[in-house]
């Protein structure tokens, strides 16, 4: 009897940059990476689960609600964690969350991601650059705190602030747009940062624990 397919479940779950804001062709990076993934013998069911001004302690508060109903026992359950540009914007009341609340969030969301994919079955996307300069070096700070706390999580990473700063097209995009969303070369730009790790993720299939949570 031949195997069946491989049932590969991918929740991406983030901010606005995970939902594509900005991109009038409506695909953003994500979309982007998971036609990559199809084009290279790896279709992949995608849950975009981004939401417009999450911090990365909203994503983890929210995540194991997002994750139940769509990564279910017998599938290839992977999830994609990308936040930590809102965590970094300066408001009347001071930066809306310190950088140690946000690692204590990241840790939070990789442990409940873990529970529902096991071990394998994560990966991280770091915060890209802005067009403000006082945030990007807070974003400099987070994006090098995370790309840590991944390393000791043994959690796959995928830095993407030192890719964007100094990109052209993302910087000129950016400051056209809102100061914080490109359009579409821009996205383009940043699913070409993130592909390589992201088809090397999903074409692994060895041996991974299974998940803890039912």
């Amino acid at each position: 009897m031949p195997a069946p397919p491989r049932d590969l479940r991918i929740c991406f779950v983030g901010d606005s940059y995970v939902a594509g804001v900005g991109d009038p062709s409506a695909l953003g990076w994500v979309g982007r990476v998971v036609a990559a993934a199809d084009a290279a013998g790896h279709p992949v069911t995608a849950y975009n689960l981004g939401v417009r001004g999450d911090t990365s302690a909203q994503v983890a508060d929210r995540l194991d609600a997002e994750l139940r109903p769509r990564l279910v026992r017998g599938t290839d359950a992977r999830a994609v964690l990308a936040c930590g540009v809102n965590d970094t914007v300066a408001t009347a009341d001071g930066i809306r969350l310190p950088a140690t609340v946000s690692v204590d969030a990241l840790r939070r969301a990789v442990t409940t991601a873990r529970c529902r994919t096991g071990d394998g079955g994560v990966l991280v996307v770091g915060p890209p650059a802005v067009g403000d300069e006082a945030q990007n070096r807070r974003l400099r700070d987070l994006d090098a705190r995370f790309s840590r706390t991944c390393d000791e999580l043994g959690v796959a990473y995928v830095a993407t602030f030192a890719a964007t700063v100094g990109h052209d097209v993302w910087r000129h995009e950016v400051a056209i747009g809102d100061s914080y969303h490109p359009g579409a070369l821009g996205y383009a730009a940043l699913a070409a940062v993130v592909a390589p790790s992201f088809l090397a993720w999903v074409s692994s299939t060895g041996d991974r624990a299974a998940p803890a949570c039912g």
